[in-house]
């Protein structure tokens, strides 16, 4: 599972890191009310994020709602589909129609999991991780993406969900799901609608999973009007919160 990430690179640098076209500014304003997509170390569902698709025989990145919303859909009301399972999504209905032909990826710094441990006190709790590239690169997740028009307005919302896998190696100590992380030689196939959804694509890829390294993090990233690089500053096992630097500050891009 996926249900919070930190994604605070801006889209142009993406669109340089991945030679892709910023078209960000296309998407302002969403038919749900929220509004551009806007750095965060806390990226909850339902808030606009950067997604890269494929159109014209280019990457664009488009911002778009986490959490799916299928084309069909008669409004907006219902949980945010913003996890689809790899190995069934294909014969989903919320999903089918993406997986065939809406594919995306969607850029992450990192992302958080929440396991149990134990406290100063001896007792269980569920403390985040963060999971993010030890290189301090990007992540690109397999994503699916659609866009519904609006009944009455000529608008149309985009939007989006995260594919997610079977977790493994040291990951599955921390959750049994994770997200599909696509290493830069799938990302052509996976991207291009006219090319049918290889499975073979989702596998986990070793180069990718090596990259990846785990610490505990503050409990703040529980709230999400938390923000910030104090969410993602590495905490010992069984500390308090108090006695992570910086946990308590705003992020601000001024």
């Amino acid at each position: 599972m996926c249900g919070r990430y930190a994604m605070v690179t801006d889209p142009a640098t993406l669109a340089t890191e991945i030679d892709a076209l910023d078209e960000t500014w296309q998407d302002q304003a969403g038919e749900d009310g929220t509004g551009p997509h806007l750095p965060s170390y806390n990226v909850a569902p339902t808030t606009r994020v950067p997604v890269v698709v494929s159109g014209g025989g280019a990457r664009r990145i488009r911002c778009m709602r986490w959490g799916l919303v299928p084309s069909w859909a008669r409004d907006l009301s219902g949980p945010p589909l913003f996890n689809a399972r790899s190995e069934t999504a294909h014969e989903k209905p919320a999903f089918r129609d993406s997986f065939a032909s809406m594919r995306a990826l969607i850029p992450m710094d990192g992302w958080y999991e929440w396991a149990n441990e134990s406290d100063r006190f001896g007792r269980t709790v569920s403390r985040p991780r963060f999971l993010s590239p030890t290189d301090g690169g990007r992540l690109y997740v397999a994503g699916l993406w659609s866009y519904r028009r609006h009944p009455q307005r000529q608008s149309r919302l985009f939007s989006c969900a995260v594919l997610t896998t079977a977790a493994v190696g040291e990951l599955k100590d921390v959750h049994d799901r994770m997200p599909v992380i696509l290493p830069a030689e799938r990302w052509e196939r996976w991207l291009d609608p006219s090319v049918p959804a290889d499975p073979a694509l989702l596998e986990p890829a070793a180069e990718s999973l090596a990259r990846i390294g785990i610490r505990p993090v503050s409990t703040r990233v529980n709230d999400v009007r938390n923000d910030g690089p104090g969410l993602v500053t590495a905490r010992s096992p069984g500390s308090s919160d108090d006695q992570v630097p910086g946990v308590g500050e705003q992020f601000t891009l001024l």
